[in-house]
């Protein structure tokens, strides 16, 4: 692996007996990106970051990390790796410090950032007095993203990082990852929240089913997708309108007199002649979201079944 990628995976596969976890998965990283892992719920997003981990073995390809094998060079590798569980499990009895102790003895690396982690993510020395068993649900996560970054690891894997917390600390997350790049770190974060990925990462990677859909930055993958038109027609007198003529082909959501539709790209001209011939109020045309470019992304993977079993996965745009 070179010098440039700090994960590298090649064809990785896992499985649970006849259930296929992930499936010939194929993946570089970048060193010095924030990079967005993204899928619903039983898409294979944990299962590959526990091998990134070194939790799991693969049942078959390969996973480099940081130029190392998760499994074989774990002890080397723990050091400059920081983890976040997607189901963060925590010894009820200790305090938040001695956690924090604890997690820094197994990773084998001092803890630089503990004090400014833990003042920035609102951790005081009286709640790291207090046994986790005490703890709300967003305590516990800001513990974990503190024990995940407290060694100032060269690579940080999160799994649902904002799980639990509150607005205020999701700002503070937003900042932690923002200054990543600049000190030189990489950061994989897994989540199934749209939001929490466009606004965070520069590229993504979507996952169906345990095999890989796309891999692209995020502004391009907005780009390429549907546009938002939102449309107001003039009230009728005969009640709401609900059709937009040739244009009730995007399936448009009506609300009173405004009606909201996606459209490609490619047919965003022609869908604007035909709502102009009809008595418009006002008109509005938005880039979609990463929403929905992924639900996009899912029903094109769900028409031309480009991942049947056996059919090689693309390979991400260099």
């Amino acid at each position: 692996m070179g010098e440039a990628h700090a994960i590298e995976l090649r064809r990785l596969s896992k499985s649970y007996g006849p259930v296929v976890g992930v499936a010939e998965l194929s993946l570089t990283v970048s060193a010095g990106e924030v990079f967005g892992f993204l899928g619903p719920n039983g898409a294979g997003k944990t299962t590959t970051l526990r091998c990134l981990a070194g939790l799991l073995r693969p049942t078959g390809g390969s996973a480099r990390v940081l130029g190392l094998d998760p499994v074989a060079d774990h002890a080397r590798l723990a050091p400059e790796l920081g983890y976040l569980s997607g189901e963060l499990r925590l010894y009820p009895e200790l305090t938040g410090a001695q956690t924090l102790d604890l997690l820094a003895a197994l990773q084998q690396a001092p803890s630089p950032r503990r004090g400014e982690l833990c003042e920035r993510l609102d951790l005081s020395e009286r709640d790291l007095r207090r046994p986790v068993l005490g703890y709300s649900r967003g305590m516990k996560q800001k513990l974990g993203l503190v024990q995940a970054l407290q060694h100032d690891p060269r690579l940080v894997v999160l799994d649902e990082p904002t799980e639990g917390l509150d607005p205020l600390v999701q700002e503070t997350f937003y900042e932690l990852m923002a200054e990543a790049p600049a000190a030189g770190h990489t950061v994989l974060l897994s989540s199934h929240v749209l939001p929490e990925v466009q606004r965070a990462c520069g590229r993504v990677a979507i996952v169906r089913e345990g095999r890989l859909v796309t891999v692209e930055r995020v502004s391009a993958l907005r780009e390429a997708r549907a546009r938002r038109i939102r449309v107001t027609l003039a009230p009728t007198g005969g009640g709401r309108p609900r059709s937009l003529g040739a244009a009730d082909r995007w399936q448009p959501h009506w609300e009173d007199d405004r009606a909201e539709l996606l459209v490609p790209p490619r047919d965003l001209t022609s869908t604007l002649r035909e709502l102009l011939a009809l008595p418009v109020v006002d008109i509005t045309v938005e880039e979609a979201g990463l929403d929905e470019a992924f639900l996009d992304l899912y029903r094109d993977a769900s028409d031309t079944h480009r991942h049947e079993p056996g059919r090689t996965p693309p390979e991400e745009p260099r």
